[in-house]
């Protein structure tokens, strides 16, 4: 799993689903301390086409620096600070010789609840389904 994978799962997970798989923190030290703010989110009309502003959203984030050097960052929707280190934590241990115990470990499962939710999602929206047929009527025939 690639970097841009990884820091896009653990920014879309549920804040408790990654306490609960991640509860003991490492030592760090704070190079951003988590800290609140807005981001403009951009749309496009029909999906491809020209962008416009659709209005903003607030993020948290934060970058810290484990005892070995290596550098975590983190943005995550929402005030949640404590999902923001906790992102920053595995960003930063994925780059170390631990990356492959997290991907077990933390990435696998945030995956496999992503994977199920979607499907339950999409299984709610699929028993919503209305599907129109036309009857042929005797003058038309």
């Amino acid at each position: 799993m690639d970097r841009q994978n990884w820091m896009g799962l653990l920014a879309r997970a549920r804040p408790a689903d990654l306490a609960a798989l991640l509860p003991d923190l490492p030592q760090s030290q704070w190079l951003r301390p988590p800290e609140v703010g807005a981001v403009m989110v951009q749309g496009r009309t029909g999906g491809s086409g020209a962008p416009f502003h659709l209005g903003e959203i607030t993020v948290t984030r934060c970058s810290l620096q484990l005892t070995c050097g290596t550098v975590g960052h983190a943005h995550v929707q929402g005030r949640d600070r404590d999902h923001a280190h906790r992102a920053a934590l595995v960003d930063a241990l994925m780059q170390t010789g631990a990356a492959a115990d997290l991907q077990a470990r933390i990435l696998a499962p945030l995956a496999r609840i992503e994977t199920d939710a979607r499907a339950a999602r999409a299984g709610r929206a699929q028993a919503t389904k209305v599907d129109f047929f036309t009857l042929v009527r005797g003058e038309d025939a």
